[in-house]
């Protein structure tokens, strides 16, 4: 499987490792009513999808860069790849 980095190009998924649910970049606030419940399910719900997915990869062996890399989990084809970076700052606006 090829991921479209999108600093690098086409990259192998050998050279990344897997890191979930790109939701995990909405981490919940510690100091917000019912804290303790929102960790809860942000340390141990996942849902696993069959279809279109966002998930986080690191590139390990690469640049050291988090990527959210949209996928068909039944396919693995990848729809898109972009820099976790940009994708956090873009839901901050």
């Amino acid at each position: 499987m090829l991921i479209p980095h999108p600093l690098l190009g086409l990259r192998d998924a050998q050279e990344f490792t897997y890191l979930g649910d790109a939701s995990l970049l909405n981490r919940p606030d510690p100091v917000a009513p019912g804290a303790e419940a929102a960790f809860c399910d942000y340390v141990f719900l996942r849902d696993n999808p069959a279809g279109v997915h966002r998930e986080l990869w690191f590139h390990e062996q690469g640049d050291r860069s988090w990527l959210v890399v949209t996928r068909n989990t039944v396919t693995h084809e990848i729809l898109s790849a972009e820099l976790a970076s940009d994708v956090k700052a873009g839901a901050a606006q």
